[in-house]
């Protein structure tokens, strides 16, 4: 019997990734679509409120308890870093760079989850995980080479995703402490909360911007908020609180490849040649980070 409850748990484990990777690549896609009438601001905050709306009905509606005090400070600081600074930077990043390009640049930041989970967390800091970074790292650099080539700055579009990326390892980071004591719902519904309120001054400009946006872009705003905030973001709870932050991080290079199917079929936009190759190498670099060096032999010599 607690064989059957644990395979259940795996496999709704392993949907949950699913899901999540799966709304996420559509969002690179639905904020290029929405940007071109949204500014970064309004459309962080656009999507955030709708989100807060949808969790908090559920959160009520199961009558999910309050969190203690000791973790109302790290709710907000992975509120802040990722509800709110990831998705301002990724918004305007995406004024800059094409979704494909931008997915493949923002998850550098599995790469830096395995670095602060070692850290932190002590989840383990394999041997290859250096390696891994310079070699996932180089592969950011070409496609910034490749995105300065289509006209793009190296200042402006791929240091934005940076930062966005940078965000996310350490909102994963805090988010995945919080989740060791309150519930997946709870924790996503309350973070977003902290990352609406953050983005409350660009209230004035989603107004104005809502009002001449054509329904195109306000239904884009729309899916954003409902299924990449409010669902996605749940199921990603959901995965981290049962497994390490570190693996569950590496799922997420499956992004970039969706997002550039997405972009490709909706947005009939593609990425510079260059930038494939250098996903590629990013995605070499995560391969690394997963490698698990070989125990050493009983009596070997140090």
């Amino acid at each position: 019997m607690k064989v059957v409850t644990s395979h259940r748990a795996s496999l709704l484990t392993v949907a949950a990734v699913a899901v999540t990777v799966t709304l996420w690549a559509s969002a690179f896609v639905g904020i290029r679509a929405a940007d071109a009438h949204f500014a970064a601001g309004p459309l962080a905050l656009g999507r955030l409120l709708l989100g807060c709306l949808v969790l908090g009905l559920l959160a009520f509606a199961r009558r999910e308890p309050f969190p203690g005090r000791a973790e109302l400070p790290l709710i907000c600081v992975c509120g802040l870093l990722w509800f709110g600074l990831y998705n301002l930077a990724l918004n305007a990043a995406e004024q800059r760079v094409d979704a494909g390009t931008a997915s493949m640049l923002v998850n550098v930041g599995p790469i830096l989850v395995v670095v602060l989970a070692g850290l932190l967390l002590g989840e383990g800091f394999p041997r290859p995980l250096l390696a891994s970074c310079a070699l996932a790292f180089a592969g950011v650099a070409v496609i910034g080479l490749a995105t300065a080539r289509t006209g793009v700055s190296f200042g402006s579009g791929p240091l934005l995703c940076l930062l966005a990326a940078a965000a996310y390892s350490g909102g994963v980071i805090a988010q995945k402490v919080v989740l060791r004591r309150v519930a997946a719902l709870q924790t996503t519904f309350l973070c977003c909360v902290v990352g609406a309120a953050a983005c409350l001054p660009f209230a004035p400009a989603l107004v104005r911007e809502a009002t001449h946006a054509p329904a195109r872009s306000i239904a884009w705003v729309v899916y954003l908020g409902l299924f990449p905030t409010s669902l996605a973001f749940t199921t990603w709870a959901y995965a981290l609180a049962r497994t390490d932050a570190g693996r569950l991080g590496a799922a997420i290079y499956a992004v970039p490849v969706l997002s550039i199917l997405l972009g490709w079929v909706i947005l009939a936009q593609n990425p510079p040649t260059l930038a494939f190759a250098g996903g590629a190498i990013c995605l070499a670099g995560v391969a690394t980070s997963r490698l698990h060096p070989k125990p050493r032999p009983a009596g070997a010599n140090e």
